[in-house]
């Protein structure tokens, strides 16, 4: 586990160096997530957020990139769209048995923001996401996931 969110803050420090301005904070709906965001280009940015998912009978750590297209549509709004892939584990426990499946996901994400006269940016997005690899003890975990959430970042360059 510790070699996976190795490669990904590698990934993203590597991926968002050539960036300018830059955002961090929290992503709240299903999971709470940590947010890190880069302006890449004039516009678009790359999204990398980890979070941590507890339920009644689960506990996952995930780990999600996306490169959003930003389209601007008045004052301090616009609107996102773009790819991205994740990676996370975690266990499951049922009454039979319990799992731990490692998983890959490709997906992508939507949404909109609006960002304030101060360094405040709220967004809301809807983020589907599929697993094209997943393992749980040795047989395949197929499965989807789907995510809106409520974002609230801190953005300075």
């Amino acid at each position: 586990m510790k070699k996976i969110i190795l490669a990904f803050a590698l990934f993203c420090s590597v991926a968002v160096g050539y960036s300018q301005s830059r955002a961090i904070g929290a992503r709240l709906g299903g999971d709470l997530e940590f947010s890190y965001q880069h302006i890449v280009g004039t516009k678009n940015m790359l999204d990398c957020t980890a979070g941590l998912s507890i339920g009644s009978h689960h506990c996952s750590v995930n780990a999600t990139v996306i490169y959003d297209w930003v389209f601007n549509i008045n004052g301090g709004w616009n609107w996102y769209v773009g790819p991205g892939g994740g990676i996370g584990i975690g266990i499951y426990n049922s009454e039979t048995n319990i799992k731990v499946p490692l998983r890959v996901s490709v997906g992508g994400q939507i949404g909109i923001e609006y960002q304030f006269g101060i360094p405040l940016n709220l967004s809301l997005d809807y983020r589907p996401m599929f697993n094209v690899i997943s393992f749980a003890n040795g047989g395949y975990d197929s499965g989807s996931w789907f995510g809106i959430a409520l974002g609230i970042r801190y953005r300075f360059k």
